[in-house]
C-alpha cells in the first residue's frame, strides 16, 4: 500500500506550532531522563573530575520542526523519499548546530568545571574581548562534522527502520513501540560512527577553558585533524572513542524517547485537527 511505500508526511494536518509543541514535549522528557548520562560522557572524554548541573538546550524543537518541513517539501519535489529524509536531516542539523553552538560551548564549560553564572559571564566576556565574537563558535567545525552526518544517518535509517517495522507488523502508521525501536537503533548506529568528532569537539572546548585559566600557557592548534592526531598519539586510536558506552547508553534511549514522544504528539494533534474539521463540516 502507498502508506507503507512512503513515510507519512509529518506535517499533514499539523501546524508548525503544533510540531514545536510536540517536539518540545519530547525534548523536555528526554532531557529529564537521559541528560545526566551526558555528564558522564563529557567527563570521560575530558578527563575531568568536577562538573556542575547540565544546561538544557532548547534547540530540539527548532531542529525537528525544520526537519519535518524540509522533508515534506523535498518529498513533494523528489522521487526518492529516503534521499529527501537524508538531505532534510543534514540541512536541519547544520542550521540548528550553527544557531546553538554558543550555548553548546557554555554547556560544556559548565560540565567541565563548576562555574557560577557570574563566573561564566566573565569567562564569556573575556573570550569575546580576546578573540572576538567568533570565539563563541569554538568547536563549531567538529560539532558540524559530528551532528550533520549523525542527523543524515539517523533520519535515513529511522525512516527505513520505521517503514520495515510497519510492513513486518502490518501497520499503516507507526505505533509508539515501532517509533521507539526504530529511533533507538538508528541513533545507536549514528552515535558510533560520529563519536570521534564528539571527542574532538569536547577536547577543543576544554582546551579553550584551560587556556583561559592559564595566561602563559602555549597556544595549541585547534585544527580538527591535528586534535585527532594529538588524541591518538596520547591515548591511542581508542582515545577517539572515549565515552563510547556512556554515549550509547545516552543516545539510544534519548533518540527512542524523543522520536516516539514526538510521533505520539503529532498523532494527537492530527486527530485533534481532524475532529475539529469534522465539527466544522
Amino acid at each position: 500500500m502507498k502508506e507503507q511505500d512512503e513515510p507519512v508526511l509529518a506535517s499533514t494536518n499539523i501546524t508548525p506550532l503544533q510540531q514545536i509543541m510536540a517536539s518540545s514535549a519530547g525534548a523536555l522528557l528526554t532531557s529529564l531522563l537521559v541528560t545526566p548520562l551526558d555528564v558522564v560522557k563529557i567527563r570521560l572524554q575530558a578527563q575531568s573530575k568536577p562538573f556542575t548541573k547540565v544546561m538544557a538546550i532548547p534547540a530540539t524543537a527548532i531542529y525537528f520542526t525544520c526537519y519535518d518541513q524540509l522533508r515534506d517539501l523535498l518529498i513533494h519535489r523528489m522521487n526518492n523519499a529516503e534521499t529527501a529524509c537524508l538531505i532534510a536531516g543534514a540541512t536541519a542539523r547544520l542550521g540548528s548546530a550553527t544557531l546553538i553552538s554558543p550555548l553548546e560551548l557554555i554547556r560544556t564549560k559548565m560540565q567541565f568545571r563548576p562555574l557560577s553564572y557570574k563566573e561564566l559571564t566573565q569567562c564569556i566576556q573575556m573570550s569575546v574581548a580576546n578573540e572576538g565574537w567568533l570565539s563563541l563558535w569554538k568547536g563549531w567545525g567538529p560539532t558540524v562534522l559530528r551532528d550533520v552526518p549523525f542527523s543524515a544517518m539517523y533520519w535515513y535509517n529511522y525512516e527505513l527502520g520505521k517503514k520495515w517495522l510497519c510492513q513486518r507488523y502490518n501497520k499503516l502508521e507507526p505505533t509508539f513501540t515501532i517509533s521507539f525501536t526504530a529511533g533507538a537503533m538508528s541513533g545507536s548506529i549514528a552515535a558510533v560512527v560520529t563519536l570521534p568528532f564528539d571527542v574532538v569537539k569536547t577536547r577543543r572546548q576544554v582546551e579553550l577553558g584551560e587556556l583561559e585559566s592559564l595566561k602563559n600557557s602555549p597556544k595549541r592548534s585547534s585544527s580538527t585533524w591535528k586534535i585527532m592526531y594529538r588524541i591518538i598519539s596520547e591515548n591511542g586510536f581508542q582515545g577517539l572513542f572515549a565515552g563510547l558506552i556512556p554515549r550509547l547508553i545516552k543516545i539510544a534511549p534519548a533518540c527512542a524517547i524523543m522520536i516516539s514522544t514526538y510521533e505520539f504528539g503529532k498523532a494527537f494533534f492530527r486527530k485533534l485537527n481532524n475532529e475539529r474539521q469534522l465539527k466544522v463540516l
